[in-house]
């Protein structure tokens, strides 16, 4: 659950509403510590085709958060969207949200990573490749 400007939501509801959107294959949403909002709502996004050059795209950017404003409400709009080739995953599959977490914070990675199913992808998610 995320606090967003005293509104709670989730974090599967926001997930929810940028998979429906027709470029979008996959995504995770996390929160990030927010000044005025109290928590700011981070998206990870893996696209269906390329993912754009840095992993940043204004325009698609503007786009998803029009979205996501329509699907749910204004206040639902992502503050931050980075877009990815993948996610971190465990082996099994599951998304390791205490990773995104960290990389949504701009915290240094200190957590055990050997379930990690592709370590590369980090360097990718903060920026680094």
């Amino acid at each position: 659950m995320l606090n967003v400007s005293g509104h709670r939501l989730g974090t599967m509801e926001v997930e929810s509403a940028l998979v429906a959107h027709p470029r979008v294959a996959e995504a995770a949403v996390v929160g990030r510590p927010d000044e005025i909002k109290g928590e700011a709502i981070f998206a990870f996004v893996v696209l269906r085709g390329e993912r754009p050059k840095g992993g940043v795209d204004e325009k698609l950017t503007q786009e998803l958060r029009a979205w996501v404003g329509e699907q749910i409400g204004a206040i639902a709009k992502p503050d931050d969207i980075r877009y990815t080739d993948n996610l971190p995953k465990t082996r099994s599959g599951k998304i390791m949200r205490r990773l995104i977490r960290a990389i949504a914070r701009g915290e240094e990675i200190t957590q055990d990573t050997s379930t990690l199913e592709n370590e590369a992808i980090l360097r990718q998610l903060q920026g680094k490749e």
